[in-house]
């Protein structure tokens, strides 16, 4: 938006301010903006106009915690030939900037007495394909009922939540219904040979834990204790889900707050929401197009 047209748009809007003395703050000629006013708006500017509706509805949609690269991208994808840079203007004029922030650190329980199994994966976290390597971890959330614990399987191919369970304790059955679901997401035969990582939380070193692991053919993989790096795809997701969802809600109960967690996980994340990692496809998107092309290359 050019100066003369942030003039115009608030005279339209009915402000207190004269045209004069805009020009006078503004440092420009009042001469100059009504020659502008006569001539009208510029392609530039128009184009300007609608990109902004465009870009206003995205960043609504994705409640307001896309910044410009993810909302640049989402235009991409519908059509649109535009920079990122001018996404970013409009963006920056408006007011509209994306979420950020940092999650706060959890203390893994770790069970002492527990043999952990070998570090598998060793921060390779981008798999050429699906269902090669599954991760997990428990995270905690406030309702006000108290506390509501989270346990996910995620898919690091597609960072896509393939299972996730909720309870308001974190005892071993926590993490195995995360894992039965993203079997029974799967199909049980798929998970056969899966490299499931996780932390060495005393749920994951648990022996009922491991039995259903060999139930399931999953082999088991940890990270070393105290080092979040080690798991790092886990704690990214928990990341994005207090800093752009949760830390903004309020939930009366654990029912509600489960209620909204499978809105926004199979509703939005999993379906809609876009991820730099994975070339700002979608997890459910990026699954499909290795599918349809048996090799791992996004087309």
């Amino acid at each position: 938006m050019t100066i003369y047209a942030f003039i115009a748009e608030e005279q339209a809007t009915n402000s207190i301010w004269t045209v004069r003395e805009m020009c006078r703050v503004l440092v420009v000629s009042k001469s100059g903006y009504y020659d502008w006013y006569s001539r009208g708006p510029s392609e530039r500017d128009l184009s300007d106009r609608r990109l902004r509706i465009e870009i206003e509805a995205i960043w609504e949609c994705s409640d307001r915690t896309y910044g410009s690269p993810r909302v640049h991208r989402w235009l991409q994808q519908q059509g649109f030939v535009v920079g990122h840079n001018r996404v970013a203007r409009i963006m920056s004029v408006n007011g509209w900037e994306g979420e950020t922030g940092r999650r706060k650190v959890r203390t893994t329980i770790v069970d002492r007495g527990a043999t952990a199994a070998e570090d598998r994966v060793k921060r390779a976290f981008n798999p050429t394909a699906p269902d090669t390597v599954w991760c997990g971890d428990i995270t905690y959330l406030r309702t006000g009922e108290g506390w509501l614990f989270l346990a996910t399987v995620i898919d690091l191919y597609s960072r896509r939540v393939i299972g996730w369970s909720v309870a308001d304790h974190m005892r071993t059955e926590l993490v195995s219904d995360a894992l039965d679901a993203a079997v029974a997401t799967r199909g049980g035969s798929v998970a056969a040979g899966v490299i499931f990582h996780s932390d060495r939380g005393s749920q994951y070193t648990s022996a009922d834990f491991g039995e259903l692991c060999d139930t399931h053919g999953v082999v088991q993989s940890m990270g070393a204790t105290g080092v979040c790096w080690d798991n790092a795809a886990a704690e990214s997701f928990f990341g994005t889900l207090k800093r752009e969802h949760a830390n903004r809600r309020r939930w009366a109960t654990r029912a509600d707050a489960r209620r909204d967690l499978m809105r926004w996980i199979e509703g939005w994340y999993n379906q809609r929401r876009l991820h730099s990692t994975i070339d700002y496809n979608s997890p459910v998107d990026h699954e499909a197009k290795f599918n349809r092309h048996g090799d791992g290359i996004a087309a």
